[in-house]
């Protein structure tokens, strides 16, 4: 196992004590301040290693698509396709906006900040090429880069409308439509995997995954952190 460089721990240290006062304060309420004596570390010494809050929300939003990610593609092994996975990824985190206070305010940070939208772009299309293969064949990277755009465009649409007068359940379905379509995934084919992700108690594998993602914030070791996020 890799030796973890000083300066490396610092940042996973840091990294570690401001996700967990985001994920349980929220973004907005946690100050530079709170998180520096936690770590009983001056506000200059943070800013060495991370010059705004938001390079830090950066980092959470970073950490959680690809613990978020590993988690469905586990699911994928146990019998689900990659298609519903991914459904079923929007679902639990919609689902999670609309029962955490500081989930939402997280989420709602990370789609309005160009920094973490751009984590949240590149790690989507990423993981697009390998699961909508079969319906894309020929696109170029710039494709589903583009296309990346418009879906997190609805993904902030879907998640945003937290508390609105369109249940959860429309809101979901809507999203997965459109962006399956997005990705010419044929009409009956769209309309089976959206049946089954609402036909999924989604409301309780949201509360599973983040409540392992908060144990997993709040108790991984820095090896964990430091495999996960490749610093």
């Amino acid at each position: 196992m890799a030796r973890i460089k000083r300066g490396d721990l610092t940042k996973l240290q840091i990294i570690q004590v401001a996700c967990k006062h985001f994920l349980e304060n929220g973004y907005s309420t946690t100050s530079v301040k709170a998180i520096c004596d936690e770590l009983e570390m001056s506000p200059g010494n943070l800013t060495f290693y991370f010059p705004t809050k938001e390079h830090l929300l950066e980092l959470l939003v970073d950490l959680l698509c690809r613990f978020q990610y590993q988690l469905m593609e586990k699911e994928a092994d146990d019998g689900l396709s990659s298609v519903i996975a991914v459904c079923l990824e929007l679902a639990t985190l919609a689902a999670a906006c609309e029962e955490d206070a500081a989930m939402y305010d997280c989420t709602f940070s990370a789609y309005t900040s160009p920094l973490c939208l751009a984590i949240i772009r590149r790690n989507d299309a990423e993981r697009a090429k390998k699961v909508f293969a079969t319906y894309c064949s020929d696109w170029t990277d710039r494709q589903f880069a583009v296309s990346e755009m418009l879906v997190s465009g609805i993904e902030y649409a879907t998640i945003m409308q937290a508390g609105d007068v369109i249940s959860l359940e429309a809101r979901i379905a809507g999203a997965l439509h459109e962006i399956l379509s997005i990705y010419h995934v044929p009409h009956e084919v769209r309309q089976a995997k959206v049946e089954r992700v609402l036909a999924m108690d989604y409301r309780r594998i949201s509360r599973n995954v983040f409540t392992q993602f908060k144990s997993f914030v709040n108790e991984a070791n820095e090896q964990a952190l430091h495999d996960l996020l490749k610093i």
